[in-house]
């Protein structure tokens, strides 16, 4: 029958059995917290890569409503010139024509407009939020 000397080699009843060494639980959280910035490095990469695909989406789609709004104001010129020329056929066509190129413009317009906004700030919004937790959680370990 065993019973609790109260010397300092004794085991305590209490105590986890938990075979690894201090020095290797300090290694292994080393490890895990090396991986774990790495996996939001890696998250932030893609976070900022998606973000910029959107902008440059949204810029082109910009460009191509900047394009048609040239060719829509150079045919407004060549209409309003046909309309004081002739009195009512040519102008008439041309203008359906502007009116047709404005519609096509406001599309592409609205739409690089949203996509702009979905790829503004290129910031990677949840690996920072990841990021914050981890660190909570970090520190709320450190004063257990």
């Amino acid at each position: 029958m065993a019973t609790h000397s109260g010397w300092a080699d004794d085991a305590r009843p209490d105590a986890p059995e938990d075979p690894r060494s201090l020095g290797r639980l300090v290694s292994d959280l080393s490890e895990q917290a090396t991986r774990l910035v790495r996996a939001e490095i890696s998250l932030a990469k893609a976070e900022v890569s998606a973000k910029a695909k959107q902008a440059g989406i949204g810029i082109g789609l910009v460009a191509g409503a900047a394009v048609l709004a040239l060719y829509a104001l150079g045919t407004l010129i060549t209409t309003a010139i046909l309309g004081l020329a002739n009195a009512v056929s040519p102008w008439l066509a041309a203008l359906i024509v502007s009116l047709v190129l404005l519609a096509i413009t406001a599309v592409l317009g609205l739409l690089g407009v949203k996509r702009l906004q979905k790829g503004m700030p290129p910031v990677p919004d949840q690996a920072m939020e990841n990021l914050q937790e981890d660190v909570d959680t970090v520190k709320k370990g450190m004063h257990r």
